[in-house]
């Protein structure tokens, strides 16, 4: 029986992506070839992430607004330090909301002045900061959208006058937003688009070209630009999955449909935490997580038990995060609202039998 599968990342995908990327394994497109062997330059491959990078920027509605959509190497992670080979010259505000931020901030400092223009860590990462400013003669602010291991997520961004970076690795496509408010976005493939392996940024031209340094040519967006992400051989299956993932989001209606389901697997699932006395969440309500809910036993002596209704109801990946603890339910866009009433129903089942 296939689990219900809450994992953090890699995330869970779409039945019919499975289905038809598992078929380009033995055979892409009639051509008696796998994709796993096919050259990275064959037309086969070039029509595929020719077609991925122009359907990220119509889902995000950015289509001929001046952006590129380049699929890479390194995971999120990597952007970390290309964001300010390219952008930083003197300073640069940032945002520190958890781990991913902190180790973004970590990684730029390394190029120029930091400005932490605020941080939840005084709570342990459960909120968002809010009423901060950011000094319009930085060079850019970067921030996080979702912070996957606390379970929270910005509701608003801040109007700057300067390019806003935005690592949107684990809520990509699964809310409406005004995309053109930001310059760079980046989003590691596996909490939300696709398989590991692969990393998309989105990227303002006009804001590139503007630091005096010299960007080893891996790291430099305005190459990998003029390659079509292709200056070194791409993660051809990887990208291959994320097309077909992006392919059946835009056969759902787009970022809108999917955001209407999201937001009734979150608020049943919310809704639950906050009536049921065994549990408490961990995130602050207002800032709380559309696509990862965190969670806690009120008594850590029921936790056995809860684990082994869990396994025998098929749920998969709710532990926490080793830092935080408790329970965290990732429901990104392919979990089935199916999936979330089964563990409503365990949560349920637990406070009877307590």
């Amino acid at each position: 029986m296939k689990k219900h599968n809450f994992s953090a990342g890699p995330c869970i995908l779409p039945h019919s992506v499975f289905k038809e990327a598992s078929q380009a394994v033995l055979d892409f497109n009639n051509s008696g070839l796998s994709i796993l062997e096919i050259s990275h330059r064959s037309k086969d491959f070039v029509s595929v992430i020719e077609e991925a990078r122009a359907l990220v920027l119509e889902l995000l509605g950015l289509k001929n607004k001046g952006y590129q959509a380049l699929f890479l190497h390194g995971g999120a992670s990597t952007q970390f330090l290309s964001v300010a080979y390219n952008l930083l010259e003197k300073k640069a505000a940032y945002l520190n909301t958890g781990t991913w931020s902190s180790k973004a901030i970590k990684e730029a400092n390394l190029f120029g002045e930091i400005v932490e223009v605020a941080s939840s860590k005084d709570k342990h990462f459960s909120y968002i900061p809010k009423n901060y400013s950011v000094d319009n003669s930085s060079d850019y602010f970067h921030c996080t959208s979702n912070n996957t291991i606390y379970g929270t997520q910005m509701k608003e961004f801040p109007s700057v006058e300067i390019p806003m970076v935005c690592d949107m690795s684990s809520d990509i496509f699964s809310r409406q937003l005004d995309f053109s408010n930001f310059d760079l976005i980046y989003a590691g493939a596996q909490k939300n688009m696709g398989p590991a392996g692969t990393t998309l940024v989105v990227v303002k031209e006009a804001i590139l070209g503007k630091v005096s340094r010299e960007i080893p040519s891996l790291f430099d967006y305005q190459i990998q630009i003029e390659k079509e992400s292709m200056f070194n051989t791409p993660a051809v299956y990887a990208v291959y999955v994320s097309l077909l993932n992006l392919r059946w989001l835009h056969s759902l209606g787009g970022i809108k449909e999917i955001e209407e389901v999201n937001e009734k697997k979150a608020q049943l699932l919310y809704s639950e935490i906050d009536i049921n006395p065994l549990f408490k969440g961990f995130a602050a309500k207002e800032d709380r997580s559309m696509m990862n809910a965190t969670f806690n036993l009120k008594d850590n002596n029921l936790e056995s038990v809860f684990n082994q209704m869990c396994q025998e109801a098929n749920i998969n990946g709710i532990h926490g995060h080793r830092s935080v603890g408790g329970y965290r339910a990732s429901m990104y866009n392919a979990l089935p609202l199916s999936s979330v009433e089964v563990l409503v129903e365990v949560m349920n089942e637990l406070e009877r039998k307590a």
